[in-house]
Order: structure tokens, then sequence, then C-alpha cells
């Protein structure tokens, strides 16, 4: 029966461990996204006429493909 009591314990352990690791990894993509976004918003306040083109360009790509 105490060796029942110690699986139980390890599986829940086990579990606990898992959940743990797996916020772990949504926290740090989170913080890359968040790097991300950052240096997207940099880069379109230093150039922002190109980013409107690009973006323009890109819309209009994407709207051909999918027609």
């Amino acid at each position: 029966m105490n060796e029942d009591i110690i699986n139980d314990l390890n599986d829940e352990l086990e579990g606990v461990i898992e959940e743990g690791h797996s916020i772990l990894e949504n926290a740090e993509i989170q913080e890359k996204l968040e790097e991300l976004r950052t240096e997207a918003e940099l880069l379109i306040r230093k150039h922002p006429l190109k980013s409107v083109v690009i973006g323009a360009v890109t819309g209009y790509l994407v709207a051909r493909i999918f027609r």
C-alpha cells in the first residue's frame, strides 16, 4: 500500500513538473514575441515611408494570390 501512495505521488509530481515546464516555455515565447514587436516598431518608426510601401505591396500580393 505504501508503494501505491509513493507511485501516485510520483505521478502527480511528474504532471506538475511538466505543467510548470510548459508554462515557462510559454513565458519565454511571449518574451521573444514582445522583443520582436518592439524591434518591428522601432524599424517602422525609423523608416515609415518604406514600411508603408512594403505593407501595401505585401497586401496587394497576398490579395492577388488568394483571389
